[in-house]
């Protein structure tokens, strides 16, 4: 996962110049894609974007009609299951992930890699993999405003957002690359083996 240049790309999501927001999810409740559009339907009110919602399941109509329901729906792009993501994620600007839990946090470490801060919940491995004020921002899970006004800052504030997206590629790379990752589970592997 590396960041593209493809300005065809977003130009054709962001054609007045807008930033661009995304969430990439199965749309299951836990991750609480009606949150998604919520902080989104804020963010609007203070900075020109669009949302992109990647992936497909069960909320995803409720997350459509609440947009609608929200005045946002002109900028919210639905744009289903995309294989692969790494397009969209070198195009977007922030990425929203304030789910109810994540084990990991697989979805944040794929934007962070492609440089994009994230803005998510502190559940889960999520602490374990973005800094909070360094790579992206973490709040409670039930602090919209707060997540909201994260998402502003990165997109209204171009030298933070460079320090933060160089910063979350830089983490994802050195803690995450597999010639890191790999020798550790070898290792632990053979320390199993040898045991038995």
């Amino acid at each position: 996962y590396q960041r593209q240049s493809l300005p065809a790309l977003r130009a054709t999501l962001a054609p007045r110049g807008e930033k661009l927001v995304i969430h990439v999810s199965n749309f299951r409740p836990v991750k609480r894609v009606d949150a998604v559009v919520e902080v989104f339907a804020r963010v609007r009110q203070q900075v020109a974007a669009r949302l992109l919602l990647v992936g497909d399941g069960p909320d995803l109509g409720k997350a459509q009609r609440l947009a609608g329901a929200l005045g946002v729906a002109q900028d919210v792009v639905a744009l289903g299951e995309r294989d692969p993501v790494i397009p969209l994620l070198s195009v977007a600007d922030v990425f929203l992930l304030p789910s109810e839990q994540e084990s990991f946090g697989l979805a944040a470490l794929e934007a962070m890699a492609c440089e994009v801060p994230v803005v998510a919940s502190r559940v889960g491995g999520l602490p374990e993999v973005i800094d909070h004020g360094v790579t992206g921002f973490l709040h409670a899970v039930d602090d919209l405003a707060g997540m909201a006004e994260s998402a502003v800052r990165l997109l209204a504030d171009p030298g933070l957002h460079r320090r933060a997206a160089q910063a979350a590629r830089q983490a994802a790379h050195e803690r995450y690359c597999d010639s890191k990752i790999v020798p550790i589970y070898e290792a632990y592997y053979s320390e199993i083996l040898e045991r038995h």
